[in-house]
């Protein structure tokens, strides 16, 4: 615990802010309490001294004769009467003492004789040389008053009240205070609840919005609690809207484009392969028409099988990797070599069509823990964007290999080398940067969304001779599988 409020924490803001008018209320009500009983104390003293000072003139004046005589009787008497004039005071003592501390008379004989030294209780009380005293625990007050006669001092009066009338009327205005704070400090939360919880109503609507959009599509808000127009959530919620169509419309419309390129280098593959296809279909028709005319010769029928064989064997390995590479996966694979290797098989076409050289260095080994489709996909990409980049007869190299645990694969060319801004823009770790404006398709777009996916990064470099060196530095993903599983 701090000690203070801090409205950083985590619960909800209709929770807090009536909590925090709560407070207010009660250090006002604590602030305004203390003011009311000092007042209340001023005004109680106040008038306690002008009653004693009231009782005491009167009672001065009425005993200073029989006082002056030393008639103790008509001292007593003057005592009795003064007594129940002051219906205000609640006298409990009153002892009236010659110069040299001798009672004169007193309220009660019994306890304070005539005749005898004042009772050292009474005088203590006034050992400061003061002359009233207050006792708060017992509720008892004290005066003292001098008698002087023509400047000569006569005699001495101690007066004993009881004030606990005083201090029952400050508990009974504390106490009400007390629960009147208290009222006022509950209805004070549960008005500001109510109103903070439906002034907070649009923002929990607009939250509710965000949190879905987090899992899934952003959904607009409906009609009926946009609002009015001139409000400031009507304003609000109309331009969150606007944003939402707008990002649902661009998310489509990437997913479209994206969707087009992808089968626009499928196509521009298939155009490639079926080259690699109808190479070996020719030789497959020469071996059947050579069966047909000497298939009966054993040595003649060996060959053309063994050539048949070799013929579908090479179709079958482009039609898989074309498949391999061109579908989604539903699972995470591994990534193997052979899925490396088709790569190769891949861009043969567009490397014979370009009249381009191809350096390849696979020193994968093993299964490597990352998903297999991504990193090939982002890595043909890297590899057509190379031949594309590369002048006809140009060279681009491919090296795969693992580096402190990582798969990282590095596509060069020679060609012109990417200008800055698309360096930055590969390098970005930001996952939702928009396709560039103006860029010619989406290839950059979706090499950096493929490796952001598979928690990968890029790095682009240009290397002394000139072109782009790009790597892709993928992480093992088994912890994050094991993660998934858990």
């Amino acid at each position: 615990m701090t000690g203070r409020f801090d409205l950083r924490s985590s619960l909800p803001v209709v929770i807090k802010v009536p909590a925090l008018v709560a407070l207010l209320m009660i250090a006002i009500g604590v602030v305004l309490t203390d003011q009311v009983l000092k007042r209340l104390a001023e005004s109680q003293d106040r008038h306690f001294r002008e009653l004693t000072a009231a009782y005491l003139d009167g009672l001065s004046s009425s005993v200073m004769p029989a006082v002056i005589r030393g008639d103790a009787w008509e001292t007593f008497d003057n005592l009795d009467r003064a007594r129940s004039l002051y219906s205000g005071l609640t006298i409990l003592e009153t002892v009236v003492t010659e110069p040299d501390g001798i009672v004169l008379a007193s309220f009660d004989p019994r306890n304070v004789p005539a005749f005898a030294p004042v009772p050292k209780s009474i005088v203590d009380k006034f050992a400061d040389a003061t002359d009233s005293w207050l006792d708060e625990q017992a509720e008892r007050a004290g005066v003292r008053r001098v008698l002087v006669d023509q400047g000569r001092r006569i005699g001495v009066i101690y007066t004993q009240f009881d004030v606990g009338a005083r201090f029952k009327e400050r508990r009974d205005v504390l106490w009400t205070l007390v629960a009147t704070n208290i009222a006022i400090t509950m209805l004070v939360a549960a008005v500001g609840f109510i109103a903070v919880r439906r002034m907070l109503r649009p923002v929990q609507l607009l939250t509710t919005h965000f949190r879905r959009g987090q899992s899934g599509e952003l959904l607009c808000i409906a009609d009926e609690d946009v609002g009015p127009p001139s409000s400031e959530f009507g304003r609000l919620f109309r331009h969150y809207n606007m944003m939402v169509r707008s990002w649902n419309e661009r998310e489509v419309l990437a997913a479209r484009v994206a969707e087009e390129q992808r089968l626009t280098s499928l196509g521009r593959l298939a155009s490639g392969m079926a080259h690699e296809i109808n190479n070996p279909l020719g030789g497959m028709f020469n071996a059947i028409e050579t069966l047909r005319r000497h298939g009966h010769q054993l040595g003649v029928r060996e060959r053309a099988l063994s050539l048949l064989e070799r013929g579908l064997a090479g179709i079958r390995d482009v039609v898989r990797s074309a498949l391999v590479t061109h579908r989604v996966d539903t699972a995470m694979r591994p990534l193997k070599p052979s899925d490396i290797e088709d790569l190769r098989l891949l861009i043969g076409p567009e490397l014979d069509r370009r009249n381009l050289s191809l350096s390849w260095a696979n020193n994968v080994s093993g299964e490597v823990p990352v998903r297999a489709n991504a990193v090939r996909q982002a890595a043909l990409n890297l590899l057509l964007n190379a031949c594309q980049a590369s002048a006809p007869a140009g060279r681009i190299a491919f090296e795969a290999g693992l580096v402190e645990g990582n798969l990282v694969l590095t596509v060069s060319d020679d060609g012109p080398g990417l200008d800055q801004d698309r360096v930055r823009y590969l390098e970005s770790r930001e996952a939702d940067a928009a396709p560039r404006p103006g860029e010619p398709g989406l290839g950059l777009w979706i090499i950096r969304r493929l490796v952001l996916e598979v928690g990968g990064s890029l790095r682009v470099e240009h290397p002394a001779g000139g072109g782009t060196a790009i790597s892709i530095a993928v992480p093992d993903a088994s912890g994050e599988e094991q993660r998934n599983v858990a």
